[in-house]
């Protein structure tokens, strides 16, 4: 069986099919972050990829009950989007590999729309964010196989906006409309270890990656649309706001090994610490007087993958995965448990060149969301909706150099 394992691309085979099926999970989740690359056992190695992700979220029985709100019964909340990512893979020297790479790893996009319901409680919600990286390793022999020290740190930037029907329409010149402007910047840590034998295709990792202050968020509350006479001291004029979080840290275990010539199975169990996002406030600049706040009130989030690959030829592997994420709502918000089911192949195309092609299909869990108490307050009273089990899909598509 030894020898069968050791071809390069049977190593990463699992990550054709897992593409697609990392896309899409709890919270702001969007890709999370993936180092993956710097296992390559290429003394360099360049890898792009790009990845539509299709997720069909739709309310239903929408309420409202103070009469801001639309009239639409069921409307889509959810909207399509890309995610890429780059990285670059180099051994600097005997044992020790670097790895700098650029990627997308949180991001939302909400937009049910003015008319429904619920539209005083969200209209349009969008969320962006660039993350930077460099992450090192230096490995040794260790029994059968090699111990790998993993650290690195990374820059990140996330911005994005909310709108919401703050008033009904009934003063002429102003249509009723706020909307949150915000951005900001952090930097954060990883660490981890991993072990690999590569006769059999073996690689246990565990992998932390910290949380990333956002101590200085900034932007604007524009209110240019709401009549002072309805919101007094706050309608009818643009403030700046002021305010903080923190995006979550996560500890991932991988493991992935040969059971035959040829065939390789592999999983993972991620935990991400989303319950530290529950209501963020903003404030006006200058002041400590609250102007809004985005109410999130997550729980922590889990994801659970396990699947199998094969090596077809020597140019063709193909693998593929069951991925349980579970939801991050606790009945506000549709944030509900997820499975997907994905696929992937890997096409040697030359001795230098990986093409990678992968999709995945699943079902969002159906639920309902209404009013949430916090800290002895209660939030989401005047809105609630249900929604029913919806599809998600996505493809991605990559391709590696490596010499």
């Amino acid at each position: 069986m030894g020898k069968t394992m050791l071809r390069k691309s049977f190593l990463t085979i699992a990550s054709a099919a897992l593409m697609s099926g990392a896309a899409y999970a709890g919270g702001i989740e969007r890709n999370g972050y993936n180092i993956d690359l710097l296992f390559d056992p290429s003394n360099v190695a360049v890898e792009g990829t790009a990845t539509y992700v299709s997720p069909h979220r739709n309310y239903e029985n929408t309420q409202n009950f103070n009469g801001i709100g639309g009239s639409d019964p069921d409307v889509r909340d959810t909207k399509d989007y890309f995610n890429g990512s780059v990285g670059v893979k180099a051994r600097i020297v005997d044992g020790v590999d670097c790895l700098v790479d650029y990627s997308q790893p949180w991001g939302a996009h909400s937009a049910p729309g003015l008319d429904w319901t619920g539209s005083n409680d969200n209209a349009e919600t969008k969320i962006n964010s660039d993350n930077y990286g460099l992450t090192c390793s230096y490995k040794f022999d260790m029994g059968k196989g090699q111990l790998r020290l993993i650290g690195g740190g990374f820059y990140q930037t996330v911005d994005g906006f909310k709108e919401s029907l703050v008033t009904p329409a009934i003063v002429p010149g102003f249509d009723g409309t706020g909307r949150l402007d915000l951005e900001t910047d952090g930097w954060g840590w990883r660490a981890g270890v991993a072990y690999e034998i590569p006769e059999y295709a073996f690689r246990a990792s565990l992998v932390y990656n910290s949380e990333v202050k956002l101590d200085e968020i900034t932007g604007t509350l524009d209110m240019s649309n709401v009549s002072p006479a309805l919101v007094p001291g706050l309608g009818g004029t643009v403030w700046d706001v002021y305010g903080s979080t923190k995006m979550p840290d996560s500890l991932e275990l991988s493991i992935q090994s040969g059971i035959a010539p040829d065939w390789l199975a592999f999983g993972s169990v991620k935990w991400t610490d989303w319950s530290q996002l529950q209501t963020i406030p903003f404030y006006l600049k200058g002041t400590d007087i609250q102007a809004t706040s985005l109410d999130l009130f997550y729980r922590d989030g889990w994801t659970i993958t396990g699947g199998v690959g094969h090596q077809f030829t020597e140019k063709l592997s193909g693998a593929v995965s069951v991925t349980w994420d579970r939801g991050t709502s606790q009945g506000y918000g549709s944030q509900t448990d997820t499975w997907l089911f994905g696929t992937g192949v890997n096409f040697a195309a030359t001795k230098n060149v990986d093409i990678k092609l992968s999709g995945a299909i699943g079902w969002m869990k159906s639920g309902s969301s209404g009013a949430y108490v916090y800290e002895g307050v209660t939030y989401g009273a005047d809105n609630s909706y249900d929604f029913g089990t919806d599809f998600v899909g996505a493809i991605s598509t990559g391709i590696k150099v490596k010499f």
